[in-house]
């Protein structure tokens, strides 16, 4: 970990940080997010029984897509060659939580850890979306990077 905040220069001001020098190596990161429902909206959300359908489903394919669009919602982040996205959704009946997890890969210059937030945010989002004319008060809750690997910061996963 570094003391300084990299997207700052010496005075100050934002800055996109150069990672040209920097060899393109497999990298790797994966991020959660969970959404917590009422009891209904995760009965409609477990069973594909929503208005505008398969809300996991749904989900799953928003969560993916906004992997690739990162660079362009985060005005620091780098473009980067995606080379793998995965999204799960996984629904606890016990809490009426749903918990999804994004997977992103790539041979870069530089992590893909702000894709695997971003994936998992937007899936929550989209979620929300997809459940909010039967639950307004559902939340969403513990966006947090688990793990990432690769590059010259090494590996890192999250305490339990």
């Amino acid at each position: 970990m570094t003391e300084r905040l990299t997207h700052l220069d010496d005075a100050g001001r934002a800055r996109m940080v150069g990672v040209g020098d920097k060899p393109e190596t497999a990298r790797g990161a994966i991020a959660e997010a969970w959404v917590q429902l009422s009891p209904h909206a995760f009965t409609l959300v477990v069973t594909g029984g929503g208005a505008k359908g398969d809300a996991l489903q749904i989900a799953r394919i928003s969560g993916i897509a906004a992997a690739k669009r990162a660079a362009d919602l985060i005005p620091l982040c780098h473009p980067l060659r995606i080379s793998k996205v995965e999204l799960n959704a996984e629904p606890d009946a016990a809490t009426h939580r749903v918990r999804l997890v994004a997977r992103v890969e790539a041979v870069d210059r530089t992590g893909v850890e702000m894709e695997a937030l971003t994936s998992a945010s937007v899936a929550a989002l989209t979620l929300y979306d997809m459940i909010k004319a039967v639950d307004r008060s559902a939340r969403i809750d513990g966006l947090r990077l688990l793990e990432k690997w690769g590059g010259r910061s090494g590996h890192y996963r999250a305490d339990a």
